[in-house]
């Protein structure tokens, strides 16, 4: 992550405008204030009915198979107006987040959950009165990440869990990002990967219902989160996250899936702790380690902000994971026990180099499972200029081991010079990019 003005300015008013367009999707969703606790796990099958996806959105992609498309509701409101001085046009409420908000909305059981800043403070504590705003005279807010809980049929605020910023910087938490995972409500939880390199487990009733679970919290008010449990990746498996956490998690029964963030230092080329985990299950109740896998290890290319997919996949269920190597991997949900992967690279263009200058790309995409096959594409991070994108769809029914198009039969470390072959095991059904050789 680097500093580029005008694409973060493009990014940020696209994702204002998406977050303003959250009480026009409202608009017309099916309010159920009286929804019974999510049964485990979130999925049946591949995807869940679409009666049951108009009625809510619990998780990032509505479903664990992360299939975002939307066959279910019709009549959306296709334009909005939200300027003060002009008719509210098709919006049922607004409500104030920060000035960022890069995760999106889940919503279950009457309540709206999203993750965003502090620039517009709602609590009088996490203001710093030894800075103040030369026009209004107010003190200004601290930097900090912050979840919030509204009830869905009004935007009526609830509660927010408030994070402090990590004192390490921008390299590990950058500034006024606020918290960029997604948040995944199940039953009574609701659960996201912090801006400190948590998975935080959070009471979806706030207080209202009493302290449950730790008893700790740093904050109390009766606008304050009701923490369960919070699992530290920093201080428990020694991750190094660059720049941000940014999972947004799924929870496939009692166990929750998490991408830790894992990669290179400031100068991009160093890889402080490469034999940390990539990848994470917890326990959902308590957030006990299940198992971890580190298989991107020293070959973490930046950092790990993609998410993890489940899906049964040719009637076996499957948790995927986007690696910071440019691999797909697919494991045995209650085990960690590796199915396939699949290098989503050509291999003669396997080289990464900081800026563009190679063609070896890994995830910020998410995966997308339908129909027994898996859709991921690859690219760079755009403030380090233009890699070369790669668009996959791949077929992994019964299939384990690599499952990559190519193998390589004669190593070289310029990888123009390597031996290749093609996989008799390739799961690879169609693939669509490569250096585009038109002229316009």
């Amino acid at each position: 992550m680097g500093s580029n003005p005008s694409l973060r300015q493009f990014l940020l008013a696209t994702l204002a405008l998406f977050v303003v367009g959250i009480s026009a999707m409202l608009y017309r969703m099916r309010s159920d204030n009286s929804l019974p606790p999510i049964d485990n796990p979130l999925y049946a099958k591949e995807e869940k009915p679409m009666s049951d996806m108009a009625r809510m959105w619990p998780v990032f992609g509505g479903t664990p198979a992360r299939n975002m498309v939307n066959t279910a509701e019709t009549g959306l409101p296709t334009e909005w107006e939200t300027r003060r001085n002009e008719e509210k046009k098709n919006l049922k409420w607004t409500a104030k987040l920060g000035s960022r908000a890069y995760g999106g909305p889940t919503i279950a059981g009457g309540k709206i959950f999203i993750g965003t800043n502090n620039e517009s403070p709602r609590n009088q504590r996490d203001t710093d009165p030894k800075k103040v705003n030369i026009t209004t005279k107010q003190p200004l807010p601290i930097d900090k990440g912050v979840v919030m809980c509204f009830r869905e049929s009004d935007g009526k605020f609830l509660w927010q869990h408030v994070n402090d910023k990590l004192a390490s910087g921008i390299v590990n938490d950058w500034t006024r990002e606020g918290v960029c995972s997604t948040p995944v409500a199940e039953g009574d939880r609701v659960y996201y990967v912090s801006n400190r390199c948590a998975v935080v487990c959070l009471d979806v009733e706030g207080f209202a219902n009493g302290n449950q679970g730790f008893q700790n919290e740093q904050y109390k008010d009766a606008s304050d989160a009701d923490v369960i449990w919070e699992f530290d990746m920093m201080k428990e498996l020694n991750v190094f996250p660059h720049n941000m956490a940014a999972c947004s998690p799924v929870v496939v029964g009692d166990v929750i899936f998490v991408v830790t963030a894992n990669g290179v230092d400031e100068g991009h080329i160093n890889i402080p702790s490469p034999e940390a985990p990539s990848f994470i299950a917890l326990d959902k109740n308590t957030g006990k380690l299940l198992w971890k896998d580190a298989s991107p290890g020293n070959q973490i290319m930046h950092g790990q902000w993609s998410n993890p997919t489940f899906a049964e996949i040719g009637g076996k269920p499957q948790i995927i994971f986007p690696g910071g190597d440019g691999w797909l991997y697919s494991f045995e949900p209650k085990t960690g026990k590796l199915i396939w992967k699949f290098d989503a690279n050509p291999k003669k263009a396997s080289r990464y180099e900081l800026g563009g200058k190679g063609e070896r790309n890994d995830f910020i995409a998410t995966p997308v499972i339908y129909d027994n096959k898996i859709y991921i594409g690859v690219g760079q991070d755009p403030e380090h200029y233009e890699g070369i994108g790669h668009l996959y769809c791949i077929d992994a029914a019964g299939k384990t081991g690599d499952i990559s198009p190519e193998l390589v039969v004669k190593d070289d470390p310029d990888p123009t010079k390597r031996g290749t072959k093609p996989n008799p095991n390739s799961g690879q059904v169609w693939h669509y990019g490569g250096l585009d050789k038109r002229e316009d």
